[in-house]
């Protein structure tokens, strides 16, 4: 059976010399270190990262700060009027 790519049996010989490589490889750069270079790595895969973070600005974010303040002010607000319409509820009902 085959389909657009090639046949499902039988993989490619591309395939075949990837999979020998993966194989071949047992540890790679953490297999040769010690507990020290393997958390050295991670601090330097750590950095590596942030570098390719896309900071914002200062006015962005004053922006997104402003945003979030106010949203949590609007559901501050709206969770003590549903709580406090509950309450009277509540005496309303039981008391």
């Amino acid at each position: 059976m085959t389909d657009a790519v090639g046949s499902i049996d039988k993989p490619d010989a591309q395939d075949e010399a990837t999979e020998s490589k993966k194989k071949a490889r047992k540890g790679g750069k953490r297999g040769k270190k010690g507990p020290f270079g393997r958390l050295a790595l991670f601090y330097r895969q750590i950095i590596a990262e942030l570098r390719k973070v896309v900071w914002p600005t200062r006015s962005q974010l004053t922006t997104y700060t402003t945003v979030v303040i106010v949203f949590v002010v609007i559901m501050i607000g709206l969770v003590t009027v549903i709580d406090y319409g509950f309450s009277h509820a509540v005496k309303y009902i039981f008391g």
